[in-house]
């Protein structure tokens, strides 16, 4: 379809595949489909895309929003429902508690004229929360057009895979959908067809490119990207619009460039300053330090896990490992400086300290990786051949209690230090 590859770039394979597994509109689809791939990988916008331009039935539920069974089942209903009552703009409110109640109602809501005949799609964002929730709710999605006597599918969305998911007494099967990585020639071309439309394709093109070139071994999430993207394009075209060079003119333009691009380097993820701050500090040439964020120690806004992570490897720089489970010992390992340690320990006392249940995924690993590159934490290599790479956190200890108080973390209590 000509209008969607427009709108859905570098996702062909998997828009082709979906297309194929929804069929004609009265015909019966595959009973459910799971989706998965990393963050930022297309998966909500591929999805949402062509459900919407073909125009079929659909109920879009965020996991994280609807935190408990109740709220899902609610939501799901009363989304259809207002699907079904649209011609004539009256609907009740439905309230839901069990999923044998979520059948009946499910079954009593798609008997509407505008539904009967065609595929209901209900897609689930943020999938792997649904495992938190009751043992019956994701072996019922899985089986819902059999339970239910009704043409509907069930897309699940999720980060991490299905071999996760799949209880230990079994069900029914969905059909897998890999969603990988954006190339860095995928995000070139993704990236590049939004040019604000005053300057040509090329010149656009080619800020991309230097931008990719600085951002991409340290950052491949394409929003994050994206927002780089749009905040420093301003400076990249200065020269241009002050008339000191042309568009062709790409030597001068990466001088302009470049300092302000290694300035945005210490802010990637982290959005300790606004976009207006950052413009502002662009605008004056000052330096970074100088407005309140991470240099200054007074605030940080980490990603969630990213401080719990930050919080584990402070606490396994300056506590003994055989202090994991028991501490013993009362001599200060602050005024020694931190230790080494390996990823394992960090990762088992990352999964101690979190209070919800944290899947090993991608993410959380790319978020380690970006902890170092901020210089967080340092990478200080391999005892042997044999052993894991080890990590030191290079924080003092102000600054990690600053980071355990935006999470309400009591770290004080974890160090034998103080005890």
């Amino acid at each position: 379809m000509p209008h969607l590859e427009n709108v859905v770039l570098c996702r062909e394979s998997q828009v082709s595949i979906l297309q194929s597994l929804f069929g004609e509109r009265h015909h019966f689809s595959f009973p459910s489909i799971f989706i998965y791939g990393h963050t930022a990988s297309g998966k909500t916008y591929v999805t949402q895309t062509l459900l919407k331009t073909l125009e079929l039935p659909h109920v879009f539920v965020n996991c994280v929003e609807c935190f408990t069974l109740r709220l899902l089942l609610e939501q799901i209903l009363n989304k259809l429902n207002h699907l079904s009552s649209s011609e004539d703009g009256c609907s009740t409110e439905i309230t839901c508690e069990t999923f044998n109640d979520f059948v009946r109602l499910f079954k009593q809501v798609t008997t509407a004229e505008n539904l009967k005949d065609q595929t209901v799609y209900i897609v689930l964002d943020k999938a792997e929360y649904l495992r938190d929730m009751e043992a019956n709710l994701l072996p019922g999605f899985l089986r819902l057009q059999e339970l239910a006597d009704r043409n509907v599918t069930v897309l699940f969305l999720s980060e991490i895979v299905w071999e996760k998911f799949r209880p230990n007494t079994g069900c029914f099967e969905p059909f897998v959908l890999y969603f990988p990585d954006y190339s860095i020639g995928n995000l070139q071309k993704i990236l590049s067809h939004d040019h604000p439309p005053e300057y040509s394709a090329d010149f656009y093109a080619a800020y991309i490119n230097i931008l990719l070139g600085v951002f991409y071994t340290v950052c491949r999430d394409l929003k994050e990207l994206r927002h780089l993207a749009v905040l420093n394009f301003p400076k990249y075209c200065e020269p241009v619009v002050k008339g000191e060079a042309s568009e062709r003119d790409t030597r001068k333009l990466w001088r302009n460039i470049e300092p302000h691009l290694k300035k945005a380097m210490q802010t990637v993820y982290l959005r300790e300053i606004s976009s207006s701050q950052w413009e502002k500090l662009q605008k004056d040439d000052t330096d970074p330090g100088q407005l309140k964020g991470l240099s200054a120690h007074t605030h940080v806004e980490l990603p969630y896990y990213s401080k719990f992570i930050l919080i584990a490897a402070y606490l396994a720089s300056y506590n003994p490992a055989r202090t994991d489970k028991r501490f013993f010992l009362k001599t200060s390992n602050h005024l020694l400086g931190p230790k080494p340690f390996p990823l394992d320990r960090l990762l088992a006392i990352l999964y101690s300290i979190v209070d919800s249940r944290v899947a090993p995924t991608a993410n959380i690993f790319s978020q380690i990786t970006s902890l170092v590159t901020l210089q967080l934490l340092t990478l200080v290599g391999h005892d042997d051949q044999l052993d894991g790479p080890k990590y030191k956190c290079t924080v003092s200890l102000d600054f990690i209690r600053a980071i355990a108080r935006t999470v309400n973390f009591d770290i004080i209590k974890y160090l034998y230090d103080f005890l």
